[in-house]
């Protein structure tokens, strides 16, 4: 049995990932983390049938019963400090919240190996978009130009997105490609053209309608090939992957980067 607390635990990821943790005969929800909904059960504070605490902080939700992998559909800002808590913990960890660059992974990878934890964190859980990113790589292997385009909510405070971020991050290990004009040489403001990530140009853009859409495109002399992997407003999309990666994560120590590494290797 895998004893899970989940950190977010009151957020808009939590109730399809509960509830598949509930109907799982291998899971258990020991714990979960939430502000809004400190000093409450799990079933009090969410539609969970478990009965474990909810409490304020990720230390004191491991302090309080006995978790095995920590889930985090957080925020950015708060992320890093809950994987470093349950690392220090000698807790597995699978991170859904977005917000960390390659250098906190770099960090996050090294305490890790320290501790003999697995940490598995994906920007996005869905199964499609492991799928996009998987095909990027193959794309970006043999094309030599492309740009991410990053849609989220209005409201979205962090940019790019976990999602695009990732996978600027991972087309940028495969290659990096060609320019165009330099920026240097740009007539007008050189934010127009997007931020450098891992080498890629990547644009932001926040307006309503949209929950998470990321699109790659490359592009060649006379044609040009569009990727692009889009979620609705339900984080059904999310549940198996991060399944997926609760039963995995134990499997070895550091940080593993992306779903892509489970279902593809």
């Amino acid at each position: 049995m895998i004893r899970v607390c989940f950190a977010g635990v009151t957020g808009w990821t939590a109730p399809p990932v509960l509830a598949a943790i509930d109907a799982a005969e291998d899971l258990a929800l020991t714990a979960g983390v939430s502000r809004s909904a400190a000093g409450r059960t799990l079933s009090e504070a969410t539609a969970s049938t478990a009965d474990g605490p909810v409490s304020a902080t990720v230390a004191d939700a491991l302090a309080s019963a006995e978790v095995d992998v920590l889930v985090d559909y957080t925020s950015a800002a708060a992320v890093r400090g809950h994987v470093e808590t349950a690392v220090a913990a000698g807790v597995h960890v699978v991170v859904g919240s977005s917000g960390l660059t390659a250098a906190d992974y770099a960090d996050l990878d090294r305490l890790a190996r320290d501790r003999g934890v697995g940490v598995i964190a994906a920007g996005n859980f869905s199964l499609q978009a492991a799928v996009l990113q998987q095909a990027a790589k193959l794309a970006a292997a043999q094309l030599d130009r492309w740009e991410i385009v990053d849609y989220a909510s209005a409201g979205k405070p962090d940019v790019p997105s976990g999602t695009a971020r990732e996978l600027a991050e991972v087309v940028g290990a495969v290659r990096r490609p060609l320019g165009a004009v330099p920026l240097e040489d740009l007539h007008g403001p050189v934010e127009a053209r997007g931020a450098d990530v891992a080498g890629s140009r990547v644009h932001s853009v926040r307006l309503p309608s949209f929950v998470v859409s990321t699109e790659i495109v490359f592009g060649g002399t006379g044609e040009r090939l569009v990727m692009r992997h889009d979620t609705g407003e339900s984080p059904d999309p999310y549940v198996a992957g991060t399944l997926l990666a609760v039963r995995r994560v134990a499997e070895q120590p550091g940080v593993r980067r992306g779903l892509d590494t489970l279902l593809f290797g």
